[in-house]
Formats: structure tokens, sequence, C-alpha cells
């Protein structure tokens, strides 16, 4: 099937007008194809105040290494946080593509993918959502995907990815419900940014509508500028995902 059927988001650079004027924001897993358009994104914009972008290969930043996270956490922690964005995930584990049925089910690259997907973030959330905020609207963000929707899953296959997003859409719901007691204002939500046209998604993309990175990112900050409610799992398009 082909593989240029694509999705353009309107052009030009989305103003996250809900946020305060020189808004703070993190991004990590910047040196990805979605984290680095989303970085690029928010240069752009007149209202960021400034920007942390964190990743293995720009700062060594670790996802799976706790004190690596509570370092840079605590170096961002002078000031309250606006916009945290996990732009973090694994599909494919030292080569080997998502399973297709049960009979190939590896542990260990089980667990890789739930180290990545789900523990990872997990982490972030631990340190970086405390950083948010209190007194105004902050929003946080994990990348995760549609087929870790449990009422979405109609084909079947891809066994540990579907699990692990699903593990992380389930942290993402919990951690909403603990960060309201604190930051009344804040949206923490789960995304599904589409088939984006990165190295991880290539393999799998066709007869998919595929988009940009840059297009994907406008889109998810597009989308989260217009969340108002806290807990959800939304696609780049605002639309809300079944969980």
């Amino acid at each position: 099937m082909s593989e240029g059927r694509t999705i353009e988001a309107e052009r030009g650079s989305p103003h996250l007008r809900s946020l305060p004027h020189g808004f703070r924001a993190v991004v990590i897993g910047a040196s990805g194809g979605i984290g680095g358009a989303l970085c690029s994104r928010l240069e752009q914009d007149p209202n960021l105040g400034e920007l942390l972008a964190l990743s293995r290969s720009g700062d060594s930043f670790d996802l799976l290494d706790e004190s690596s996270i509570v370092d840079r956490a605590r170096r961002f922690s002078q000031k309250p946080v606006h916009l945290l964005m996990c732009a973090t995930g694994m599909l494919t584990t030292d080569g080997h593509p998502p399973e297709k049925s049960l009979r190939q089910i590896d542990p260990e690259i089980m667990l890789s993918q739930f180290r990545v997907n789900a523990v990872g973030p997990a982490l972030v959330a631990k340190h970086f959502l405390p950083l948010l905020d209190r007194k105004s609207r902050a929003v946080a963000a994990f990348l995760s995907a549609r087929v870790g929707s449990i009422s979405d899953n109609r084909l079947g296959g891809w066994i540990s990815y579907r699990a692990s997003k699903a593990a992380l859409n389930q942290i993402v719901r919990t951690a909403s419900i603990e960060v309201a007691r604190t930051h009344p204002e804040a949206v923490v939500a789960a995304v599904h940014p589409g088939t984006v046209r990165t190295t991880l998604s290539a393999p799998y993309s066709a007869g998919h509508l595929t988009m940009s990175p840059q297009d994907a990112a406008s889109s998810i900050l597009s989308a989260l500028d217009g969340v108002r409610e806290t807990g959800t799992f939304i696609a780049y398009d605002g639309s809300n995902v079944e969980w």
C-alpha cells in the first residue's frame, strides 16, 4: 500500500495561549523525531520563557536511571514549570519487531518495553510533576499510542507495546488524580501523536495516514492548549481516545 497519504497541520507556529507569558517548558526525549520537533515549535513561541530539552544523546539524560531524573529535576526546580512533555517511547527492541502473536512473546523484550514505555515515564512523573505551577495553568503530557487503548483493541498483536502503553495510560490517569489535590489548575494527559514519519514508526506506516514530526508537534501543542479536563487520553487532533 502507498505510504504517500499524509496529514498536514495548519502552517505556522502554534502559540500556547492558555499558558502564562514567559512559561517554562521541559521536553524529555528531545533528540527523538517528535521531541525535537516539539522543541523547535516551542522555541518559536513568543510566550516561551525557558526551555529545558533533555535526551540521552544531548546531555546523557537516562530515562531508566532515577538519579539522572532527580538531578535534572533539581536543576529546574527554582521556579514553577508550566509545560512538561514526555516524548519518549520504544516500539522495537534490539531489532526485534512487535509480536504478531502470543507465541512470539519474549520476557526480556517485554520487560524492556515496560521499562522504557511505563517505568521511565512513571519516574518522570514522580520527580517532575511536583514542579508544575500550583497557582496557574500547567500542562503535563505523556506520549502514548492509540494501540494502548484496551477498548479500541480489535486486531490483537503487538502485545508488549500495547500492554506497556496501557500501563502508561494508567500511570497518567492515576498521577492526574494525585496532582489535582495540590495543583488545581494542572492538566495531566496521555497523547496519541498519530502515525508520525519517524525512525520508530517508519517500518509500520504503510497504509496509514502519516504526518511529519513538525506537523505532529504543531497539532499536539494546539490540542493540549485546548484541553481543560485533567486525566484524559487525547489524540493529536484533540479528540478523545477510549481507555
